[in-house]
């Protein structure tokens, strides 16, 4: 049971080494240092204290982000359970909200709608996920996103 527990810290710890810490007070302490280590202090710290997600949402903490995303992320913070049922359902009065919000062109807003709905699992993996995480998630997927990457660019 050991070699198990052990085993899977050694995996959670070198899958954290691999994702870069980007922004927030861990990137900001461990800023200019390389190797494994510092990127593990790094995310650890960011996720122990859940800063990034503050950061990103309000561009503060070295994370760089446009006036339309913090307005989304303002809106969520109230219409979250709103916001995820029309995303699920892939329409409705909130998920045009947030369209608006990012200042998503008409002729976009069936390919946002249609990029929300189908990773709905992954802006919302569980029923406690907070309004900063599925903001997070929402700009992940329209950064990846040819055509939608425009309107959460920083």
């Amino acid at each position: 049971m050991k070699k198990l527990i052990a085993g899977a810290i050694l995996l959670g710890a070198s899958s954290l080494a691999f994702a870069q810490p980007g922004c927030g007070i861990g990137a900001m302490v461990w800023k200019g240092q390389s190797g494994i280590a510092p990127h593990v202090l790094a995310a650890t710290t960011n996720g122990t204290f859940g800063n990034q997600t503050f950061g990103m949402t309000t561009g503060t903490l070295g994370c760089q982000t446009n006036q339309a995303v913090q307005s989304m992320a303002m809106y969520m913070d109230s219409n979250i359970d709103k916001v995820a049922r029309d995303m699920s359902r892939g329409t409705g009065e909130n998920l045009d909200t947030l369209a608006v919000l990012l200042g998503v062109d008409s002729a976009d807003r069936d390919a946002f709608r249609k990029v929300l709905q189908d990773n709905f699992a992954t802006i919302f993996p569980s029923s406690d996920t907070t309004s900063g995480e599925a903001v997070d998630a929402i700009v992940a997927l329209l950064e990846q996103n040819d055509s939608l990457s425009k309107y959460v660019a920083a």
